[in-house]
């Protein structure tokens, strides 16, 4: 039985864990999470949404099987994992989370490959890692530090604690808090209305951020025109600059953009 499945409507793809009661995280799933990405692609989506079924977002890895692995086969697996969550992390394209429920392990390092995060006022987020006397695998203590700073991260890394989303939002790890019952259409409605702007502007403002997390704004500067002047090019860009321009030149408001993606 599949653990994920991804359906693309209105150039949005929607991946959604389907592995039940706790859409705990394995191999198979990191596979169709990698054959999800793929798909989203292909079929031209301008956005993405990843949710799960079930009241929970996922309680993180199935460690079922890890007590019976040897150190080699368990950075085997855990490479497998991760490539696949950078892959995810990496769509060039919007991509927001609808989160409710318990978040937790690597299912809270999953919703931190998103660009935006929603969460329903129910949801909890954490790194039970401590518990089991390892860490976070999945790069989640340095991805909350990147958005709540270093000394939130490694407190609640420590403590294993579930934190609330309200205190998630305040921290700067979600960007919105919703009643649960209003999370994910809230974050189907944003993805289309992302989905229907300047995708590649999209994309070049997210290969920005990735560097400036990198290398800091340096490096973000030193790539800034190899990323921008290709934009100029676009037809969404000459379609946006010359509407621009001729409303100036004619005094009236500036007309919304039909953007392509092109």
């Amino acid at each position: 039985m599949s653990r994920l499945h991804v359906v693309v409507e209105e150039q949005v793809a929607e991946i959604v864990l389907d592995h039940p009661p706790q859409n705990r995280i394995d191999e198979r799933m990191a596979a169709e999470l990698l054959a999800a990405v793929e798909k989203a692609e292909s079929a031209g989506a301008r956005a993405v949404v990843v949710r799960a079924e079930g009241p929970d977002f996922s309680f993180g890895g199935d460690i079922v099987t890890w007590p019976d692995l040897d150190t080699r086969q368990l950075r085997t697996l855990f490479e497998r994992y991760m490539f696949a969550f950078n892959r995810f992390e990496q769509i060039p394209v919007p991509v927001v989370a609808a989160v409710g429920g318990l978040c937790f392990g690597g299912g809270f390092e999953l919703a931190l490959r998103a660009d935006v995060i929603f969460a329903g006022e129910g949801a909890r987020f954490g790194h039970p890692e401590q518990t089991l006397g390892i860490v976070t695998l999945l790069g989640g203590i340095h991805r909350v530090a990147a958005r709540a700073g270093r000394a939130r991260a490694y407190a609640w890394a420590l403590t294993s604690e579930q934190v609330p989303a309200a205190t998630m939002a305040e921290a700067g790890v979600v960007n919105h808090v919703l009643p649960d019952g209003e999370v994910l259409e809230a974050a189907r409605a944003f993805a289309r209305k992302v989905a229907a702007g300047p995708t590649r502007a999209h994309a070049a403002h997210k290969a920005l951020l990735r560097l400036w997390d990198a290398g800091g704004v340096k490096a973000a500067d030193d790539a800034m025109f190899d990323i921008a002047m290709p934009l100029f090019e676009t037809r969404d860009a000459t379609a946006g600059l010359a509407s621009a321009v001729a409303a100036f030149k004619a005094g009236r408001p500036r007309p919304a953009v039909d953007f392509r993606g092109e």
